[in-house]
């Protein structure tokens, strides 16, 4: 890559992100709420009149992980888990798992690159070896349920198909905490207000 390429972006904000030499000083928390609600997972796809956002599923990723613990997770890993997939917001791309491989090692360098800018700006830090194996187990879970949930794979599919081996739920984990029809892909603008406030919340208890 040469040494004066450059790929910006411009966030609502007005502040600008290098996508390829990010630093954390580069976006406002709303711009990062924004970003997810407007990246989609699946490719987009939805058998619902709305896509789902990566802010939604990362908040189901987090809350997962609150109801697995036997006493209340740290803020600062609830954090990582709100976070997980943040460069996803800021470069306003959610690749297809499967997809990866074929971008090779340019793409996967550049969200490193993201991922690290996010986590030194929120004081997350990275993930050992046996963290990063409950937290895929929780992703996986989300994974399977909305494909079978929101996208409408079957059953059958999402295992034999999408080779995803977590059985998925029944029960939609946000639904206990913002109401609603269960699996349901929120707005845009929804999106953005609860990851916001979920951010907003978390840093104040650091």
């Amino acid at each position: 890559m040469s040494a004066d390429a450059r790929a910006w972006v411009r966030m609502p904000s007005g502040k600008r992100l290098d996508l390829l030499d990010p630093t954390p000083f580069d976006w406002e928390d709303a711009d990062l709420a924004l970003g997810l609600a407007r990246t989609y997972r699946w490719g987009g796809h939805s058998a619902w009149p709305l896509p789902l956002s990566v802010a939604q599923h990362s908040l189901t990723v987090m809350q997962l992980r609150r109801d697995w613990a036997a006493a209340p997770l740290a803020p600062v890993l609830e954090l990582r888990e709100l976070l997980h997939d943040a460069e996803e917001g800021l470069l306003g791309f959610d690749c297809i798992s499967v997809l990866k491989p074929f971008l090779g090692d340019g793409f996967r360098a550049l969200s490193q690159r993201l991922e690290s800018a996010v986590f030194l700006r929120y004081g997350v830090p990275h993930w050992t070896t046996a963290e990063h194996r409950v937290h895929k187990r929780a992703d996986r879970l989300a994974a399977a349920s909305e494909a079978l949930h929101v996208v409408g794979w079957s059953r059958e599919e999402v295992r034999g198909t999408l080779k995803i081996r977590a059985l998925p739920l029944e029960t939609d984990p946000l639904q206990a905490v913002y109401g609603g029809r269960p699996w349901e892909p929120w707005p845009p603008g929804l999106a953005c207000e609860r990851y916001l406030e979920a951010l907003d919340n978390l840093k104040q208890r650091l």
